[in-house]
């Protein structure tokens, strides 16, 4: 158990735990900017291609 204590001990002196922990928090608010994006982008992209597909169908000849 002491061999795990000095090891959490040394991980958190040293220099590299708090690196990790920001790569890591950046890692989680760039998956939530990708989520909502790609949540907010594909409702706009369905609408649009619902609207197209609406025209199409109402006038197919294009007059």
């Amino acid at each position: 158990m002491s061999k795990f204590v000095n090891g959490l001990k040394r991980f958190v002196r040293e220099e590299e735990a708090p690196t990790m922990v920001e790569y890591g928090l950046l890692v989680v608010v760039i998956a939530l900017v990708v989520v909502v994006g790609a949540t907010t982008l594909g409702g706009a992209i369905n609408t649009m291609f619902g609207t197209t597909a609406t025209g199409v169908v109402n006038n197919p000849t294009g007059n």
